[in-house]
């Protein structure tokens, strides 16, 4: 992704925070919990969001310094979050913020490290951390094939007729054949595990298109042909499907220890 687009895109996700906070799934337990926490230890997280991630770290004990570029976004973060006292939202960029003296045990991405500039990320995840075994966590989310299946096939043409950049013939692929995402961190981390989860999530019809409108590339969209994809999809759901489609999720969470 070109850094202008990366820039345009990114800074979509804040226009409706208290949608994002409404819409957007939490992640697994199964995930946060093989992460190398413990009480007390200092958690560095990139692009909190409004706290999908947040609360679990703070829940197991962590002190948290949560950064996100989103203004609106940092701010539900810290209502959401108002209850734990350890947990510290900056709101700023990770490419500009200073990093403060005090190491962190781990960095988490969770759904953001491919909107960092890729010349910037692992190289700064790495100098955040500990020398001594400071981990890096990055959890990226696919959509991917099942549970409504005959409704992800037929929505296509409701995308090739809206958003002129559908490939024509697009459709979900199996979690299994879905390749991990390379994110060139060998020079700076090592030891590089890798575990998935998929999720199945039933949705509305007006919980569905919510969820939509958090996606950057439908909020890019011109505002008419937004509302024709959405016009689309809402009668898809209700006229074939009535009112209710499950989408399948792929969790994969990347592990890496600085080298």
């Amino acid at each position: 992704m070109a850094g202008m687009d990366r820039e345009r895109l990114r800074a979509t996700f804040t226009e409706d925070a208290e949608l994002y906070d409404k819409a957007r799934p939490t992640y697994p337990d199964a995930l946060v919990d093989a992460l190398p926490l413990r009480p007390g230890c200092r958690v560095l997280e990139i692009g909190c969001g409004t706290g999908q991630a947040t609360r679990a770290l703070a829940e197991r004990g962590c002190s948290v310094t949560a950064v996100e570029l989103g203004a609106n976004l940092a701010a539900v973060t810290r209502r959401n979050l108002s209850a734990f006292p350890q947990v510290e939202v900056v709101n700023t960029t990770f490419e500009d913020w200073t990093l403060p003296a005090a190491p962190f045990d781990l960095v988490v991405a969770a759904s953001s490290f491919h909107w960092l500039d890729p010349a910037v990320r692992a190289r700064k995840a790495a100098e955040a951390l500990r020398h001594d075994g400071g981990s890096l966590a990055i959890i990226t989310t696919h959509h991917v094939e099942g549970g409504t299946s005959p409704f992800f096939a037929e929505v296509q043409e409701c995308y090739e007729r809206f958003d002129p950049a559908t490939r024509p013939g697009l459709r979900l692929t199996a979690a299994s054949d879905v390749p991990s995402t390379d994110y060139n961190l060998d020079t700076h981390f090592e030891r590089l595990s890798i575990r998935r989860v998929t999720r199945d999530i039933a949705y509305t019809t007006s919980e569905y298109l919510d969820v939509l409108l958090t996606y950057s590339g439908h909020r890019a969209l011109p505002p008419s042909a937004r509302r024709g994809l959405l016009t689309c999809i809402e009668r898809l759901i209700e006229d074939r499907h009535s009112g209710r489609v499950t989408k399948r999720y792929l969790f994969e969470l990347q592990m890496a220890v600085r080298r």
